[in-house]
């Protein structure tokens, strides 16, 4: 049996990484609150920017063929290359949140190279890049900072280089992989198809629909939108990552604090039968002292 010293060293040290667990817990949660507000607004915004774009691109493709019609909005069941957009976190102690997406991007990556699709990897965050890198895989971008604090702007130029090889004609398909927030409980693994959008992905309602587009002006417009609408999903991807990545990180730092604690009443255990042993050897030696000098 462990000395009394030792035990007692043990019990300080969990002691005192249980303090720590318990405030990034509670660092986690405020992060949460805040995140979460960001999250609820940024997504009003999207959903309303894909009904405009969706109206938009419904009316021009009943009067255009697939061959005028942005490319943005034509089907491609076949995709020569492919970019993976993928969000991770830039640090740890949050679970398998880091994980679950990069599990899912590695099966993307062997179901479209077993159709013989080329795929490049564009990485948001230091856990997912240094997984990579680690494997030796080639990443095409490559971004660290970017997810622990996202800006429209930083989202926008992240994007910008994906969205203009989509243009060009450099990559046929856009992915966009991370890990979303469900609720204080979950984070749900989401993967979105960027582009092409599909016009089945929002529903116009034209029937009540107020908007009206000048005849020379459809194509701009959908061509601005389609920026934005690639721009602000992006922005949206990484607040509502950086939501789950508190979530995530606020139920380890939980579960951490409850084993730290099971840890310290068990070495509380340990330590009192220890110090009862050692009384009860101390009072038979003393006995024993007695006893012989009788």
């Amino acid at each position: 049996m462990a000395n009394l010293k030792d035990i007692s060293r043990q019990i300080k040290s969990v002691k005192n990484t249980q303090k720590t667990t318990k405030a990034m817990k509670l660092v986690s949660s405020a992060k949460l609150r805040r995140t979460q507000q960001l999250s609820e607004q940024a997504k009003s915004y999207a959903i309303k920017i894909s009904d405009v774009l969706s109206e938009i691109a419904n009316r021009i493709g009943k009067v255009q063929d697939d061959e005028n019609l942005s490319r943005a909005f034509v089907a491609n069941d076949n995709p020569k290359t492919v970019d993976i957009v993928f969000v991770t976190a830039d640090k740890g102690l949050c679970g398998g949140f880091n994980m679950a997406t990069i599990k899912s991007v590695r099966q993307m990556i062997l179901d479209f190279e077993a159709k013989g699709t080329t795929v490049r990897l564009r990485a948001a965050g230091r856990k997912g890049i240094d997984y990579f890198n680690f494997q030796d895989v080639k990443l095409t971008q490559e971004e660290v900072g970017l997810t622990s604090a996202p800006t429209y702007e930083k989202g926008a130029d992240f994007i910008k280089e994906v969205y203009e090889d989509f243009n060009n004609g450099t990559t046929d398909k856009v992915v966009l992989v991370y890990n979303g927030f469900l609720n204080m409980l979950a984070q749900e693994l989401r993967v979105k198809d960027l582009l092409p959008i599909s016009f089945d992905s929002v529903s116009a309602d034209e029937t009540g629909s107020m908007l009206e587009i000048e005849p020379d002006d459809d194509n701009e417009v959908l061509d601005e939108l389609t920026a934005k609408y690639v721009d602000f999903n992006m922005y949206y991807s990484l607040i509502d990552s950086l939501a789950a990545e508190h979530s995530a990180r606020m139920q380890a730092m939980d579960n951490a604090t409850k084993n730290a604690k099971e840890k310290v009443d068990s070495l509380t255990v340990e330590f009192n039968k220890a110090r009862q042993a050692a009384i009860t050897t101390e009072l038979i030696e003393i006995i024993s002292g007695v006893e012989a000098l009788k």
